[in-house]
């Protein structure tokens, strides 16, 4: 397993990389262009120099999250071929600069949704959490508090560019439902797919945050019955899964360690994002420290279940809190992802020397 850190560039992100080089275990940073608006073709140059920063300070650029994909691919729209040449273009350049795995997402408008993004723990150290009693009916009011909370922070898949005239965007996703998503899905993989095994990058999509509908819009991700589906879909290790325990992990249905054994003991899963929440009765969550007795997931059996399918892919700890005076951006701060990697490096450690 080769743990890395995600970082959001040297203009967006308040951590330097030669913090990230200091954390025992890490090999590497997961990154991405944030000033390219999404469906454009990445620029060569841009994507040089991203990775340049990164060898710079010994680390390595081999995962990019994320390739964002057009809303007019989503929805199915004429235009959508145009967008995906463009996909196809930034997977040849991003393959010539090293990159081989691509985390993505298929979620309609809005990436990931909480209700506070500064939910304070017992412990005085404060997360992010869902609550789905205080979602509002007007998806409007909520795409303002949230940028209100985030205190001129870039939340990543929440661009304005692509927010702005948020109504009209839902209005053009009115006719799409999960079929005509999940079809739209198939589409954009057959088209991509000989790109991909061509120059060497794996597809990761990441699983529905939460993994169940949000504002009436519809879910393809949410399960492992949805898994199969996209594996049928095109069925190559080039068409993958970000295993995200915590997204799919707020449903309590789903067996996260059975997940990985199915689809990472048939190579098709290339990216971890591993962390922790609590669920509440209610169905909604909280996020929390990464340790198993810290909340609803046993973290111990996820990660056993990753060494016993002998997982050599990439993996990073998710949202972590903000913690001994932190504020950072929310979920990315430095010290409790940096104690995340430390716990999730000492259990594998021990499970994968307990297991020779």
């Amino acid at each position: 397993m080769k743990m890395g850190f995600r970082w959001f560039g040297a203009d967006d992100d308040g951590i330097p990389l030669s913090y990230v080089r200091q954390i025992p275990g890490v090999s590497h940073v997961v990154g991405a262009l944030f000033d390219v608006p999404v469906g454009e073709v990445w620029p060569t140059e841009s994507i040089e120099a991203l990775r340049a920063n990164v060898n710079a300070v010994g680390l390595e650029l081999e995962v990019v999250e994320s390739v964002n994909i057009h809303d007019d691919i989503k929805i199915g729209l004429p235009t959508r071929d145009r967008y995906i040449e463009h996909y196809r273009e930034t997977i040849r350049r991003l393959s010539a600069a090293g990159v081989r795995v691509i985390c993505y997402n298929f979620m309609p408008v809005l990436d990931w949704v909480r209700t506070d993004l500064r939910f304070e723990l017992p412990d005085t150290s404060v997360a992010m959490a869902y609550d789905g009693a205080l979602l509002s009916d007007l998806p409007e009011d909520y795409l303002a508090s949230m940028w209100r909370a985030a205190g001129g922070v870039v939340l990543p898949g929440y661009e304005a560019e692509r927010l702005a005239d948020l109504r009209a965007l839902f209005d053009a996703y009115a006719g799409v439902d999960e079929p005509r998503l999940a079809a739209n899905l198939e589409y954009f993989l057959k088209a991509i797919m000989p790109t991909c095994e061509e120059y060497d990058v794996r597809m990761a999509i990441h699983p529905d945050d939460p993994p169940w509908p949000v504002f009436g819009l519809p879910r393809i991700v949410k399960d492992t019955a949805d898994m199969r589906r996209i594996e049928a879909m095109h069925d190559s290790p080039y068409n993958g899964f970000t295993v995200c325990t915590g997204s799919l992990g707020a449903n309590p249905e789903n067996d996260l360690p059975a997940i990985i054994r199915e689809f990472a003991g048939r190579d098709k899963v290339p990216f971890v994002h591993l962390r922790n929440i609590r669920r509440t009765a209610d169905g909604s969550f909280h996020e929390v420290a990464h340790p198993s007795g810290e909340g609803s997931l046993d973290m111990y059996e996820i990660v056993r279940s990753l060494a016993e399918v002998g997982f050599t892919g990439y993996a990073r700890p998710d949202h972590g809190r903000d913690i001994f005076g932190e504020r950072g951006r929310p979920g990315y701060g430095l010290y409790d992802r940096a104690l995340g990697i430390s716990y999730l490096g000492g259990l594998w450690e021990a499970i994968t020397r307990g297991a020779a």
